[in-house]
């Protein structure tokens, strides 16, 4: 076997295919420069270089213990079981030292960056563990287990945030409406995955947390994330940027069809590092996003007259 053939299972377990997650770093890169103007410099792309590196082992050290730790059940997948690790490609051992060095190499390359992002790259990292390793595996807890997982989703937004050299903390009502919508689109996944194994008891033999799912209370979670994602967003728009009342439409109908998707026979939400051949889809967010870091930068003061409080309490 070629060096490449033996490598190739543990080059697959770190799914660095799985790095364009990292895209959500972005908005914490676009927001820190409308904050801090100063901090767009000639150092700025090589900063969000070593981020996004950094950020990548972290999270590929992260992807190696969940497939040693999910091989058991991968089994049981129509899909997953014809994984590295369930098909007997892997060597145990070999993964946890893969495990481990990916984990090392990021966190390295973290503390070069401040100890703000180390912090928040160690935090991804402790996130990873809770969630795959017992006894704490979260993912085994119907609800923790998304709401868990999302929570990645506001770390990477600090680390985008401090990858640029940020050094105060982002407004909370920003951070809690990325980690909602990060929960609405697990929630979404784990409803395509029920969908999808269509067999409540082979479900839950896969999934312990497929043991109290049922599509309501699945769809029951969606509309709660939506709903908690409009909420903290709104707050965070009245307070600092009036002008992105304009993307709520927007932002409503990227909902609407994410969900949709989700409804898809063997829907791409299960395996999101394939939504890009969902071409209507990849247009549509990249229009959203396109629109939402516009309206940062763009002044519209009727959108302010419009919207201007009336009604005084005294």
């Amino acid at each position: 076997m070629s060096v490449y053939g033996a490598l190739k299972p543990y080059i697959q377990i770190a799914r660095i295919d799985h790095w364009f997650k990292n895209v959500f770093m972005l908005p914490g890169v676009v927001l820190v420069l409308f904050d801090d103007p100063s901090l767009l410099g000639v150092s700025l792309f090589w900063q969000l270089f070593i981020a996004f590196i950094a950020t990548g082992l972290v999270a590929s050290s992260n992807y190696v213990i969940n497939e040693i730790l999910d091989a058991p059940q991968d089994a049981l997948h129509p899909v997953k079981k014809n994984r590295p690790v369930p098909s007997g490609q892997v060597n145990i051992v070999n993964g946890y030292i893969e495990w481990l060095l990916l984990a090392v190499l990021g966190l390295i390359l973290s503390w070069t960056l401040g100890m703000l992002f180390f912090y928040s790259a160690l935090a991804l990292w402790i996130m990873g563990c809770l969630y795959n390793i017992p006894p704490m595996r979260t993912k085994d807890k119907p609800y923790l287990d998304v709401l868990s997982e999302s929570v990645n989703n506001p770390l990477r937004l600090l680390l985008g945030w401090y990858g640029v050299g940020a050094v105060k903390f982002p407004s909370l009502s920003l951070i809690m409406a990325y980690w909602m919508i990060g929960a609405f689109f697990m929630a979404v996944k784990r409803f395509a995955e029920y969908r999808r194994i269509d067999d409540p008891a082979v479900a839950a033999s896969y999934r312990t947390s497929f043991s109290h799912y049922n599509e309501e209370r699945l769809l029951t979670s969606i509309i709660y994330y939506a709903v908690a994602f409009g909420f903290f967003f709104g707050i965070f728009l009245i307070r600092y940027r009036i002008e992105l009342l304009v993307s709520i439409p927007f932002l409503a109908g990227f909902i609407s069809y994410y969900i949709h998707i989700g409804f898809h026979e063997d829907s791409p939400v299960q395996y999101p590092e394939r939504l890009y051949k969902h071409r209507g889809f990849v247009v549509y967010a990249a229009f959203c996003a396109v629109l939402m870091t516009a309206l940062m930068f763009i002044d519209l003061p009727v959108i302010d007259q419009l919207f201007a409080p009336t009604l005084q309490i005294q």
